[in-house]
């Protein structure tokens, strides 16, 4: 079952992390068409916030075409982009694992290591790659 986390300090509104943890977990095919999100009351419980917040987050995927709400059963993930195949993400996966290890290893924090993302991000899509 697809569980969510909240981080306090984020300064991301808690709807907004809610909405981007189920967007990830589409696209890395952890939540497929058809799945169930938690109830609405098994987010309040677990999480210790307001159901409107949870409510607000489910309301704007719904508007986005990523799930359907059901009345009396749940909500439901109807959309599910599959670009690229699980063993292909978990490829990759293995490979960032060992960058990130590398980095940390160099002594880049957190900071610099988004810095350093960003920045051949950019460049890539500089060169038309991205």
């Amino acid at each position: 079952m697809f569980v969510f986390r909240l981080d306090k300090r984020s300064g991301v509104p808690p709807y907004l992390q809610l909405v981007h943890q189920v967007r990830q977990a589409v696209l890395l095919g952890y939540l497929q068409q058809g799945d169930q999100l938690p109830l609405i009351r098994e987010v309040v419980g677990s999480l210790a916030i307001n159901p409107n917040t949870v409510s607000k987050a489910y309301r704007q995927l719904e508007q986005e075409g990523l799930v359907t709400s059901r009345p009396g059963q749940g909500t439901f993930v109807i959309a599910a982009p599959h670009t690229v195949s699980p063993a292909t993400y978990t490829s990759l996966r293995r490979n960032l694992e060992r960058w990130l290890r590398s980095a940390y290893d160099a002594g880049l924090d957190d900071e610099a290591i988004d810095a350093l993302v960003s920045a051949t991000r950019r460049d890539l899509e500089a060169e038309g790659v991205a």
